[in-house]
């Protein structure tokens, strides 16, 4: 486990003064391609009749809009390269340079979330979060803007992750931050709203039922239905019930 940051109490603020103006100098600059569409349609539209320039206009800032997603998760997406460590499993204290590092991808996802919430089920969501670490396997489809920790998720091939499901690849507890892989086979599908914490392991062909919680470390055999808070096999593989 690694040793406590020294200074870390005055290392935070300096930090955090830094970071959030940062913040909002990345979400400006994502509106740069939409700004030059909108001043390009209003020269080219300069001679039209006011209502035919206000349509023109007015889709101009709609497809602005878009363009400004996409150049929100890319630009994150890009940072996250940068900082995302690498690691199957981590423990440090709360002040510690691991949990600042951990701080700025945590910080980068939410500035991304106003963008990825319009971007899932896409091919630009899957970019974004395999740029920021998640291996995601072939025909997976994420409807969710909740995968955190990207750098601690597998995803395999042809899974569903259901619209507003969390799943997280930290934890924070009494000694500090724990880190741990969180890894979904093949074929699984994750219901809505349903949480997966870090640690847990989940087999191919395998069901987490909506709104279900699988506490950290939980392993879900290949097939199995899971539900419940805590969840709990609720139907085996063979399709029978547990006594």
């Amino acid at each position: 486990m690694a040793k406590k940051l020294k200074g870390f109490a005055w290392i935070q603020p300096i930090l955090s003064i830094i970071v959030m103006p940062m913040g909002f100098v990345l979400w400006g600059l994502a509106t740069v391609p939409g700004i030059y569409l909108f001043l390009e349609v209003g020269d080219a539209t300069a001679g039209w009749a006011e209502w035919q320039q206000l349509l023109a206009l007015g889709a101009s800032i709609g497809i602005g809009a878009m363009c400004w997603c996409i150049a929100d998760l890319l630009m994150l997406g890009i940072l996250g390269m940068l900082m995302r460590p690498s690691l199957e499993e981590a423990k440090a204290p709360v002040e510690s340079w691991l949990s600042i590092r951990w701080g700025f991808l945590a910080l980068f996802h939410r500035l991304a979330l106003p963008s990825l919430q319009w971007m899932v089920p896409s091919f630009i969501a899957n970019i974004y979060y395999g740029m920021m670490g998640c291996k995601i396997g072939k025909g997976a489809q994420i409807n969710s803007s909740g995968v955190h920790d990207c750098f601690m998720v597998e995803i395999g091939a042809k899974t569903i992750i259901g619209g507003d499901a969390v799943i997280n690849g930290h934890l924070f507890e009494r000694d500090g931050i724990h880190l741990a892989k969180v890894k979904i086979g093949a074929k699984v599908v994750i219901g809505t709203m349903a949480q997966i914490n870090p640690g847990c392991v989940i087999g191919d062909g395998a069901v987490v039922a909506s709104r279900a919680v699988l506490p950290k470390f939980t392993e879900v055999p290949a097939g199995e239905v899971w539900g419940g808070i805590p969840a709990k096999c609720i139907r085996r593989a063979d399709g029978s019930k547990p006594e």
